[in-house]
C-alpha cells in the first residue's frame, strides 16, 4: 500500500466559509490589481485565481474526494471552484453518525472510479 508510511494529515475546518463570497473575494481582487496596473487582463487565469481564494493556504486547494453527508444532493455554497473535478459521495447517515463502515464505502466507491479532468483552463 502506498500511503501506509503516510504520518500527516491535511484538515481544513470551513466555518461560515461562502463558496461564491470566495470566487468574488478573489476576482476583486484580482480586478484591483489590473486597475493598480499590476497586471494585465491577459495575465489573468485559473492559476491566479487559485492564488486569490481563500483555500490557498494549504498545498492541496482541491480535494480528491468530498463526502456528503445527510442524504443532501447539493453543494450548498461549499468549495465551488475547488471541487471541479472532485469526486462527489453522498451518504444517507448524519455526519455525527458517519463512521468507519460509512467511510470506508466511500473509499472502495473512490477506487473504483476513473478520474477524467476534462480540457485544462489557462
Amino acid at each position: 500500500m502506498t500511503t501506509k508510511a503516510n504520518s500527516r494529515l491535511h484538515l481544513i475546518v470551513a466555518v461560515n466559509y461562502s463558496g461564491q463570497h470566495d470566487v468574488v473575494q478573489a476576482c476583486q481582487t484580482i480586478a484591483q490589481k489590473v486597475k493598480d496596473g499590476n497586471i494585465e487582463p491577459e495575465d489573468i487565469n485559473s492559476f491566479l485565481v487559485e492564488q486569490e481564494l481563500q483555500t490557498k493556504c494549504t498545498e492541496f486547494p482541491s480535494p480528491d474526494l468530498l463526502i456528503r453527508t445527510s442524504g443532501e444532493f447539493r453543494l450548498s455554497n461549499f468549495l465551488l471552484w475547488q471541487l471541479a473535478y472532485t469526486e462527489l459521495f453522498f451518504s444517507h447517515s448524519q455526519w455525527p453518525d458517519f463512521g468507519e463502515a460509512e467511510f470506508l464505502e466511500a473509499l472502495s466507491s473512490f477506487q473504483q472510479r476513473q478520474r477524467r479532468y476534462g480540457g485544462q483552463s489557462s
